[in-house]
């Protein structure tokens, strides 16, 4: 998962954790504020009535009477006052059920106690909780209204600016890491962001890809130096032994040597003119301007090679249902790299064994597959299998030499996707993937098997 996409789901996740505990304690927060109100209000009311008492005194009340007691119409509230024996003193707020004209009903009572002219009273001032709790769901959900929008707010907010916050994250990730191919284009221009951490990675990864160029530039020079400058004296070696060959003085053991270490020199030759292959494909040195259809190349190097299968009495079966043109390729190196692939199927096959050519279109994506019935690789040689070199323990020290290098070389500069699955003494299948890009392709359904 993308760090935007952590992000998001965490600012969001953690809002609206913070939102559903506030949901959940919100009536006990309303209700507490409701009731401290109420005891506030009740303690407004007794100011009123002490004041009202202190002014006009208790008979303003009682009449003459032992008790006083008034109500509102709706029984909302009420205040009471009567005569207390010397020896109660309250000054409390409770919730308490009280008898109304025969209503039982649940107040919120305040009792206290006071003196007036050497005589004790109670006074009682009460509000139903009905009367108290009557705007408290309208005020949770006005609250609970608030707090998602709120939280809209501030999630969308944070999304802008977690967004505009590491674009230039990802703008470094598109460009340095997803688009980038090697070799690395030099003198990057840095992505624009004020976060000095990553400015600080850019510049790395700049340096990195710089480095990484310079190195291999300086591989790409000595292997075509060195593979050009071995060509020069193994060629003059050769005609000198191709002299002390014909010479008559020379003893048949002698030629035999000679035999021997010609031999030796024309694999060393190959092996120059191979490297010296990866280095010009390495430094783009073909043209990719040519349309090429993969089909007859495939034939012409089936034409070509048709005496190696007749040697080792392998079956060659192609079944390719397409023919497709490919704009923007080079003929010399497509057909290297089916020539490649292709000799080693038949090089590393078993006896009387077979190689199968197909091919598949998928959306936008055709593909062609050469599968052999070879002795195969374990996982591995499969993954080494590209490197320069490489030899293989399964096929008796024979090696990929520097073929495959060739392949990979091959289909990283034409731009090819190259898959590899090898099953050990069950064969090997290489798939060449072709992008099928609008405007630069073309196809014609050919039904050609053989």
């Amino acid at each position: 998962m993308k760090l935007s996409s952590k992000l998001i789901f965490f600012i969001a996740g953690s809002k609206l954790a913070l939102g559903a505990l506030f949901v959940a304690i919100l009536p006990l927060v309303v209700n507490r504020i409701a009731s401290d109100f109420t005891n506030f209000s009740l303690e407004g009311q007794r100011k009123k009535v002490m004041a009202n008492i202190g002014k006009n005194g208790v008979e303003t009340y009682l009449a003459g009477e032992n008790s006083y007691g008034s109500y509102t119409m709706l029984k909302d509230e009420y205040i009471a006052i009567e005569k207390a024996p010397v020896s109660l003193h309250l000054d409390t707020i409770r919730t308490t059920k009280r008898i109304v004209e025969t209503d039982t009903l649940s107040y919120r009572v305040l009792s206290a106690t006071f003196g007036f002219k050497g005589r004790n009273y109670l006074l009682e001032i009460g509000k139903t909780t009905a009367s108290i709790n009557l705007y408290n769901d309208s005020l949770q959900k006005f609250a609970v209204y608030v707090l998602v929008l709120l939280i809209a707010i501030s999630i969308f907010s944070d999304l802008i600016f977690t967004r505009r916050l590491i674009r230039p994250l990802g703008q470094i990730i598109k460009k340095r890491l997803v688009n980038s191919k090697f070799p690395f284009i030099e003198n990057q221009t840095r992505v624009k962001t004020t976060t000095s951490d990553f400015n600080y990675l850019d510049e790395s990864l700049i340096s990195l890809m710089n480095q990484i160029n310079e190195a291999f530039a300086k591989e790409r020079e000595f292997t075509a130096n060195a593979s050009h400058e071995f060509l020069t004296p193994i060629s003059i070696l050769q005609n000198k032994m191709e002299n002390l060959l014909v010479d008559e003085s020379t003893s048949h053991q002698v030629q035999q040597s000679i035999v021997e270490m010609m031999k030796t020199l024309e694999r060393l030759k190959k092996i120059s003119r191979s490297l010296l292959l990866i280095s010009r494909i390495d430094n783009a040195q073909f043209i990719k301007k040519e349309r090429v259809e993969p089909a007859k190349i495939i034939n012409e190097i089936i034409e070509e090679i048709s005496h190696r299968m007749e040697e080792n009495n392998i079956n060659m079966e192609v079944k390719l249902s397409h023919s497709f043109a490919f704009d923007n390729l080079n003929h010399d190196l497509l057909f290297q790299l089916f020539y490649n692939i292709i000799h080693n199927a038949i090089k590393f096959n078993k006896k009387n064994g077979s190689i199968v050519i197909s091919d598949t279109l998928k959306g936008k994506d055709y593909s062609i597959l050469i599968e052999d019935t070879g002795m195969g690789m374990t996982e591995e040689e499969t993954r080494q299998m590209f490197n320069r070199f490489n030899k293989s323990n399964s096929s008796a020290n024979t090696g990929y030499g520097l073929g495959l290098a060739i392949v990979k070389s091959i289909a990283i500069y034409l731009d090819l996707k190259l898959q590899v699955q090898s099953k050990l003494t069950r064969g090997t299948t290489f798939e060449i993937q072709f992008k099928k890009i609008e405007g630069n392709f073309s196809g014609m359904s050919s039904g050609a098997k053989a």
